[in-house]
């Protein structure tokens, strides 16, 4: 089933609704990777109050919420590559969804929204297969490097996915070969 959203950049007004689906997201996704315990830290204000700093990001980042119904149901964010060793300019940082819309094309309306065609990287965890798969449709693979990232006073392993260039020149090239 595809849903199409409405997709807007997010603004500090919708803090509190993106706090609560912030949380959402994390207890959805995290659930089988991260203690109760520490899931139970989240807090949806603490949340809302972090995007209202994100708000106020500058022009070279991108930040999107998807509305279903006027309600918001997803975010994704990117913006200039954050690692010393800067694999691509652009860095995807972070796209959520809650899992009532996964399948209905409202990840990949987030994706496009905040990642161009041409090279960027993110860090995912490395046992959250879901993502590992959609990256991969959307031309990312490992690059070999790995990190323990603390998360709510838990460690969780990443990995980094690389795109190297557009995906449109990827599959052009493969069905010429």
């Amino acid at each position: 089933m595809v849903t199409t959203a409405v997709l807007r950049p997010v603004a500090e007004a919708d803090a509190d609704s993106l706090g609560r689906v912030h949380a959402t997201c994390w207890h959805e996704t995290y659930d089988q990777l991260l203690s109760k315990a520490a899931l139970e830290q989240l807090q949806p204000a603490r949340l809302a109050a972090m995007w209202r700093r994100y708000s106020a990001q500058g022009p070279n980042h991108r930040q999107v919420a998807a509305l279903v119904d006027g309600e918001i149901v997803g975010f994704a964010g990117s913006g200039p590559s954050r690692d010393d060793d800067k694999p691509t300019p652009m860095e995807l940082y972070f796209i959520y969804l809650l899992d009532a819309y996964h399948g209905t094309g409202i990840g990949q309306q987030l994706f496009d929204a905040v990642v161009d065609e041409g090279p960027s990287y993110l860090w995912v965890a490395e046992d959250n297969p879901r993502a590992h798969s959609f990256y991969k449709r959307n031309g990312y693979a490992p690059d070999g490097h790995e990190q323990d990232q603390e998360v709510l006073g838990e460690q969780l392993h990443e990995v980094r996915l690389v795109r190297p260039r557009s995906l449109a020149r990827r599959l052009s090239l493969v069905t010429t070969e």
